[in-house]
């Protein structure tokens, strides 16, 4: 911008000058700020970073993992790291799958507590909806403990859960919203495709709009809320509207699963928008199998935030050990990772996920004494 003095005084141009100035090198700031935290988090983790003690491992458990859905690829590789854990052990492990609803995952926890197991893991089931259930767990001497089942990774006091297992949903966020504005250099038009229902969201979308609101070049288009148990109904018809509402503004859709993609990308082919055009498509998780073949194939998503699902499967079994050997929860949280075309195929992504090559296998085995 030019600012001219011709019809200013002196004192009152100076005083703008500097104020237009200063406005511009903070959104200058604010992106290399942006360009830094992506050029960390798109890096390879290969060294362990989670606990190198423990207990030795308790005997005879039985668990059950109530998954919210296994639909999601979160749910599903979590609840399959949980078991390949729970088998090195030698425990019982129980699969209930709420399909995709709040009432369908207070039922399984219904089911989960009738059991009478030695611990029940929440796989995206909300703490803050069952408060009840988990009081009547707790009740009957049930250990709870949560994957993604609230809004921050930890214990959590009433009711009791041992721990939230989990990356930091407010930083996975973040992390989405700063590539896109990254990824825009400063200009990404972005829509947000939420579900307010579920604290975790509600943390997820409110990171995603952060980073965007301190994009002095960008704009928050719209939040949109669409029910998570009814994608496959809602998702076409959104698309169609975004596309309506907005015309070539769109630049960027931004959502906490992208589940929302696999209905997203057929709408927005039969719309003959190139893959490689915008709107592009950006996940604050899970890093499905077809969001990497996406991102890898130049399909119209450019990133996702994925967690090491099987990694905290594998945490999951561990902080149940600890509490079962009366110890407290190791306090490990995973770091953020952004997956784009450029690392797609590392730490995991061979295989269509985020598995870091840390050994974290190897570490937990031999903090339970097992090989």
């Amino acid at each position: 911008m030019i600012i001219s003095r011709k019809y200013l005084p002196s004192a009152v141009g100076a005083i703008i000058a500097a104020g237009v100035l200063a406005s511009t090198a903070s959104a200058d700031d604010a992106l290399d700020r942006m360009k830094a935290d992506i050029a960390r988090s798109v890096g390879p983790q290969t060294t362990w970073d989670g606990p190198t003690t423990g207990p030795k491992a308790a005997k005879d458990k039985s668990v059950v993992y109530v998954s919210l859905t296994q639909n999601s690829s979160g749910n599903a590789d979590s609840a399959k790291g949980a078991e390949e854990a729970a088998k090195v052990l030698g425990w019982k492990f129980t699969l209930f799958d709420g399909k995709g609803t709040a009432t369908g995952g207070a039922d399984a926890l219904n089911q989960a507590i009738a059991l009478k197991p030695d611990a029940i893991i929440l796989g995206s089931v909300s703490i803050e909806n069952n408060k009840a259930l988990i009081k009547q767990a707790n009740d009957a001497g049930i250990v709870v403990i949560g994957w993604h089942a609230t809004d921050k990774p930890g214990p959590v006091a009433d009711p009791k859960v041992f721990t939230n297992v989990g990356t930091d949903p407010a930083a996975i966020a973040y992390t989405a919203g700063e590539y896109a504005v990254v990824d825009s250099n400063g200009t990404a038009q972005a829509e947000v495709i939420s579900d307010r229902q579920y604290p975790i969201v509600v943390t997820k979308s409110d990171g995603i709009e952060k980073a965007i609101k301190e994009c002095s070049g960008c704009a928050l288009l719209s939040e949109d809320n669409a029910p998570f148990g009814e994608v496959p109904q809602r998702t076409p018809g959104l698309i169609n509207s975004l596309l309506q509402r907005f015309g070539d503004k769109l630049g960027y859709i931004l959502t906490f699963n992208e589940v929302y993609f696999d209905f997203a990308v057929p709408t927005l082919k039969a719309a003959g928008i190139d893959p490689a055009a915008k709107p592009h498509l950006i996940a604050a998780g899970d890093g499905s199998e077809s969001a990497y073949q996406r991102i890898r194939n130049g399909q119209y998503q450019v990133a996702t935030v994925p967690e090491p699902a099987y990694m905290h499967g594998w945490q999951l079994i561990d902080e149940l050990n600890r509490a079962f050997n009366g110890q407290p929860p190791s306090g490990f949280v995973t770091k953020v990772h952004l997956v784009t075309k450029a690392n797609v195929d590392a730490d995991g992504g061979d295989k269509n996920r985020f598995d870091p090559s840390n050994d974290y296998r190897g570490h937990y085995k031999t903090i339970w004494g097992v090989q």
